[in-house]
């Protein structure tokens, strides 16, 4: 029998829903996947969920286990090393878009941040923070931390998720990010790289406490899979 034909927004709806179950881990780090399991709890066909599991593969969410799949544990040694690059990245950024942003550039980055409200869902916070770290290393004017911007982001994304789970973290971030800004406005490259490795920091900080939090013990005992430690939130 001819499997249907399925739409790119199939696959995109598939994807869209295995995505936000990961992020959210409602679907555990470590946990086993297959694709017949799948078609059945999705009500679609395999080319659509397997075209939607290679897409999350390559945002390393899922990787491959024999003939099945695993979502992808979360291994805070990379996420550390991930975060020392961004602060190595970003920081050469902020003073490379000293030199090359325009008046306007900064002005529509501010823009950026204006249009988010922390009383936002967690959703639009994870989108705000990439799109904010993108659009500043884009005012570089370099290419390659761009593409080392993104992938970073794209691998840190459920620990990012986590990190702004709650009003109060998305509003620190915002608040860090609007500084940021400020010192960008003002030329100010010192302050501006200062504040950019502060916000690391602190993001650091914001993903151990919520690593420690009840929620995350709940998950562990629901076999929330970590392979080493970052921090005080070591294992």
């Amino acid at each position: 029998m001819t499997e249907p034909t399925q739409t790119p927004s199939q696959t995109e709806h598939i994807y869209a829903q295995l995505r936000q179950s990961i992020l959210a881990l409602d679907v555990t780090p470590g946990a086993r996947l297959t694709e017949r399991g799948l078609e059945a709890d999705l009500s679609a066909s395999r080319t659509p969920v397997r075209a939607a599991l290679m897409r999350l593969e390559s945002e390393g969410l899922v990787q491959r286990d024999g003939r099945g799949w695993m979502v992808a544990p979360i291994d805070l040694g990379e996420v550390e090393s991930l975060l020392e690059l961004r602060e190595a990245v970003e920081c050469a950024a902020a003073r490379l878009a000293i030199q090359h942003a325009s008046d306007d550039d900064l002005e529509a980055l501010d823009e950026l941040l204006r249009s988010f409200d922390p009383r936002d869902s967690q959703e639009a916070g994870h989108r705000m923070g990439t799109d904010f770290h993108v659009e500043l290393v884009r005012l570089s004017d370099n290419p390659f931390m761009v593409a080392s911007t993104v992938s970073s982001m794209t691998r840190l994304s459920r620990t990012r998720w986590l990190e702004v789970r709650t009003e109060k973290s998305r509003a620190l971030a915002v608040s860090e990010h609007r500084a940021i800004v400020g010192a960008l406005k003002a030329r100010d490259a010192d302050e501006a790289t200062r504040l950019v490795a502060l916000h690391i920091e602190n993001t650091k900080e914001r993903l151990s406490i919520s690593l420690d939090e009840e929620r995350s013990k709940s998950l562990r005992a629901r076999g929330f899979v970590v392979l080493r430690g970052l921090g005080r939130a070591a294992e």
